[in-house]
């Protein structure tokens, strides 16, 4: 693998400030970001890629290869839980191996956020509608999550209502709001792209990097959690997201999509989600332990996608790709 890959990625301001974060919770800094901010910044970044997403969807059209892309993005958003839970329940239970299979099956919108930052310091082209994929791939990883719970469990008073389970599926505010701003982004095309421009576009890195800064404090403190479970659960944080995003690049490969969404949809695969999935299992299925499944990927793999995972992508791309 290419060094200078690793080096060009960690040399971007936005990873340095996420390093920045977690030292200054190694040598206990007082350094702390007022709570209400890092979610601001959190809906701005999925309002900006929805935004762009759909303006870039309305350039492409629907072609045959966004279809398949998306298909192609439900089916691992489905797939992956499943097989990640039975490896889980080796060692787990019920409850935590399906928290943490959905956790998986599911995205992480600021790690493709990061590639996509990646991509463009590279000057490699990609295409907007795969944020709709991002979209599509937030929600069906609960849902198996759940299913999977009710399948295996052997406790009958646990309460479920598929109700309570699509609302937190499909219309938590990280889904609501980036299928919103790709509609939007969609409808107003270039002319919406005009008028929003200064704020979608010469914000973005800026935001990007106080966001990565805060979670650098957040993932630096999650690492306590880890020692609770051993080297199982580190060892799946890091082995998982390679061999999912392995899979994601055999489908890009198949299909036939650019290097670029190649990239986008191998990170989208190997990420694992930290806000959208924890908050539907902590409601759901409080009989799972959240500092696991919360833990895992955001101190683990979140941190091993955008220093080591988005260039070692790419470097497989590079070489099925030639």
């Amino acid at each position: 693998m290419d060094a200078s890959l690793i080096v060009s990625n960690i040399l971007n301001p936005p990873i340095l400030f996420f390093f920045l974060g977690m030292a200054a919770v190694f040598v206990k800094s007082d350094l702390e970001i007022p709570a209400p901010i890092p979610k601001l910044f959190s809906l701005y970044l999925l309002f900006a890629i929805g935004f762009k997403g759909g303006v870039e969807l309305i350039k492409s059209g629907i072609t045959q290869e966004v279809v398949l892309t998306l298909l192609a993005a439900m089916l691992m958003a489905c797939f992956v839980p499943i097989y990640t839970f039975f490896i889980l329940k080796l060692k787990l239970d019920i409850y935590d191996s399906a928290a943490i299979a959905a956790t998986y099956g599911s995205i992480s919108a600021v790690t493709f956020i990061t590639a996509s930052a990646f991509l463009s310091e590279l000057g490699i082209q990609f295409d907007g509608y795969m944020v709709a994929a991002l979209a599509l791939m937030e929600s069906p990883a609960i849902i198996v999550g759940l299913i999977l719970v009710n399948l295996f469990s052997v406790d009958e008073k646990r309460e479920f209502s598929w109700s309570e389970v699509l609302k937190d599926a499909f219309l938590n505010s990280s889904v609501f709001l980036l299928v919103g701003s790709l509609l939007i982004g969609f409808l107003t095309g270039e002319r919406g792209w005009k008028v929003l421009e200064p704020f979608t576009q010469g914000l973005f890195y800026g935001v990007l990097t106080f966001f990565l800064l805060d979670m650098g404090l957040v993932a630096a403190r999650r690492i306590k959690d880890l020692q609770k479970t051993g080297v199982f659960l580190v060892l799946f944080a890091i082995l998982i997201p390679i061999l999912n995003a392995g899979i994601g690049l055999a489908i890009a490969k198949f299909i036939g999509m650019p290097q670029g969404d190649s990239l986008l949809f191998a990170v989208l695969c190997a990420s694992a989600s930290y806000i959208a999935v924890p908050a539907a299992m902590r409601l759901t299925v409080p009989e799972a332990n959240p500092s696991l499944y919360v833990s895992t990927a955001l101190a683990v793999t979140f941190p091993f996608n955008i220093i080591v995972g988005i260039p070692l992508y790419l470097y497989g791309i590079n070489l099925f790709w030639r």
